[in-house]
């Protein structure tokens, strides 16, 4: 047993991988052998980590499996200890980590927030550490996705499963790859640049044999929508039906928004009365940019109608969207419509406090003294 410890210590000196220990220049129980030799007083009483580590390798027989280190993994609650034992059985003759020995430390690395350690075990698994696994490699493609410095790292992954033989992406492997490129489009000089990406990696996932869900689908129609190209937004949402997904709220919202920012304001005003006859309810950034383009084109009895609709669903417009509305009737000429549809969103909208009744009223006022 001692020379288990005395091996274990010497290799966290090298990793440094948790905190069962104190700092010291030599590990704790180095320092208890050495003086043990030169003095008959007993060794310091061990801390219940080091007596679960040296538990958990008692349990661990000589010629145990990649198994049996994944049942002493799971069993642990502390990662660090964790990472001790998946760092001290690799050190071992005759024994190699596989994929699921990988899977379970990363795994419990994250849940940890142990994210440098995880990082680490990662760029062991794409140096070639383990044998090639898809939830092994989804996993490390799921971490990346979710650390801003690692997002390029995540398509290594997916470039690596690509090359493999037996490890090719699947359709978790591109929607973690599409939710994560949208989560960047947030301007739309940013998301040109992210649009290729995206229609590389459609034709990739089509040329593997990949059927996309809907939830890809809507991932793909929401990228070419934030980037204005409605033409090929709407291309995808017709291909629904080949691949067995019916449209949805989430793919006929992003479709009228982008038509409606476009200026395809007919078009876009189409779109939202076909997903209400299937009793679809758009969001409320969709609803309001339908309400706000209606009124810009002065098409107030439509823009009324979906104002009307937003509020029978729950939803409620903003300050912007009202003003858009109720100036522009005014400036058309039509004030008492203007005060008698302000008194009446009063009514319906039970999120209109006071202070914005007020600041619309006056801005009516306002609006018609002029």
């Amino acid at each position: 047993m001692a020379t288990i410890t005395k091996r274990f210590f010497n290799l966290r000196s090298v990793y440094s991988s948790s905190s069962l220990f104190n700092p010291s220049p030599l590990p704790p129980i180095l320092h208890t052998h050495t003086h043990s030799c030169s003095s008959s007083s007993s060794p310091r009483t061990k801390t219940p980590l080091e007596k679960q580590f040296e538990t958990w390798i008692q349990h661990l027989k000589p010629g145990f499996t990649p198994s049996d280190v994944d049942r002493a993994l799971k069993a642990q609650s502390d990662p660090d200890l964790a990472l001790d034992i998946f760092r001290w059985t690799a050190q071992q003759r005759s024994y190699k980590h596989t994929h699921l020995t990988y899977l379970t430390i990363i795994k419990q690395l994250i849940a940890g927030r142990r994210y440098q350690q995880a990082e680490t075990l990662v760029e062991e698994v794409i140096a070639g550490a383990c044998d090639s696994n898809i939830p092994l490699y989804n996993s490390i493609i799921r971490f990346c996705c979710g650390r801003k410095f690692l997002f390029n790292r995540a398509f290594d992954v997916y470039k690596k499963m690509l090359t493999s033989e037996d490890c090719k992406p699947n359709l978790e492997t591109y929607s973690l790859l599409f939710n994560s490129l949208l989560r960047r489009f947030n301007k739309l000089h940013v998301c040109y640049v992210y649009l290729h990406a995206v229609r590389s990696l459609t034709k990739q996932m089509k040329a593997s044999g990949v059927i996309p869900d809907a939830f890809v689908l809507n991932m793909i129609i929401k990228a070419y929508s934030k980037c204005l190209e409605l033409d090929e937004a709407i291309r995808v949402f017709r291909e629904m039906g080949l691949y067995g997904c019916e449209p949805n709220a989430y793919s006929y919202s992003y479709i009228a928004k982008g038509l409606c920012e476009k200026g395809r304001v007919n078009q876009g005003f189409g779109f939202y009365k076909e997903m209400r006859v299937k009793c679809l309810v758009p969001s409320t950034s969709t609803y309001v940019i339908i309400v706000c383009s209606l009124a810009l084109e002065r098409r107030f009895e439509d823009a009324i109608e979906v104002m009307f609709d937003m509020l029978s669903n729950s939803r409620s417009p903003d300050h912007l969207t009202y003003k858009t509305v109720l100036e522009g009737l005014c400036r058309e000429g039509r004030a008492d419509e203007a005060f008698e549809l302000l008194d009446e969103c009063k009514k319906r909208d039970i999120y209109m406090n006071e202070k914005m009744y007020n600041t619309l009223l006056n801005g009516l006022h306002f609006v018609c003294r002029e």
